[in-house]
């Protein structure tokens, strides 16, 4: 039976070397390295080189992983707060929506984006997101007239923070998404109601690594494009960085980090 295996392929970003967090501020030119005005399309030509070049089996993607902007319940620190839905005054769960903070977090991420258009930086070619209510409006702030109205972002369980006893990971369900944002496909497998959060059983981060994998698995499995966006958490984040190898990086509230990755059939 053929398996994948994954590994950052290093050498084009900041984040690979250096301090293992980001700072408030997302980094110049996302981290490239290459400052030049021609940075992007020399990025470009350098991965379509990798994938005409690969041998059969093998593939490249660039993968620009974000962070939800700040939740209300990033706001409630105290130490109670993970297994209740509020304090009175604000209200974190279950699936709750971004602050002000927030939603500038994420309006940064479009001005990045924006800016870097200037000097071609490649589109997401597809977009996929958590199907919690925080990442679904970051990836709408974000992406706002940066891709086409006709490229809709997909909607998948498995990008959803590591579920179980805290409230704000418990999502809403399927109807509501459908509702609230009809601008966002929905993969099919997304049930109605949240069937996975448990009261009293937190997810693991073997866990959590299998079903980033299975993402990978489908992407390269099944998507031609080169270039792709994953809108969703910070559990996320640190499991793909643990599925491809790549060093641990405490991405911030409204951070992306981007990666290239190796995909190999054996």
């Amino acid at each position: 039976m053929s398996h994948r295996s994954y590994e950052v392929i290093k050498g084009f970003f900041e984040q690979e070397v250096g301090a293992g967090y980001g700072q408030g501020e997302l980094p110049a030119r996302f981290g490239l390295i290459d400052t030049s005005d021609n940075r992007w399309r020399t990025f470009k030509q350098r991965i379509d080189q990798l994938n005409t070049s690969s041998p059969v089996g093998t593939q490249y993607k660039v993968f620009f992983v974000g962070r939800h902007g700040e939740g209300f319940h990033n706001v409630a620190e105290a130490n109670y707060w993970s297994k209740k839905n509020g304090d009175g005054e604000l209200i974190w769960g279950p699936d709750p929506e971004l602050t002000t903070l927030g939603q500038e977090q994420a309006k940064a991420a479009h001005n990045a984006w924006k800016q870097e258009r200037k000097f071609d930086i490649p589109l997401p070619g597809k977009l996929y997101c958590s199907p919690l209510t925080r990442a679904i409006h970051t990836n709408k702030i974000t992406f706002d007239s940066i891709i086409p109205e006709s490229q809709r972002t997909m909607i998948i369980e498995n990008l959803r923070e590591t579920h179980g006893v805290h409230t704000c990971d418990k999502r809403r369900t399927r109807t509501y998404i459908e509702r609230t944002f009809p601008d966002f496909d929905i993969e099919e497998e997304l049930v109605e109601e949240d069937e996975l959060w448990d009261s009293q059983v937190r997810e693991k981060h073997a866990e959590i690594d299998v079903r980033m994998r299975g993402v990978l698995d489908v992407v390269f499995g099944n998507d031609q494009e080169q270039f792709i966006s994953f809108t969703a958490h910070g559990g996320i984040v640190s499991a793909m960085l643990r599925v491809v190898n790549h060093r641990q990086y405490i991405l911030p509230t409204g951070g992306v980090i981007p990666m290239v990755v190796k995909s190999s059939i054996s």
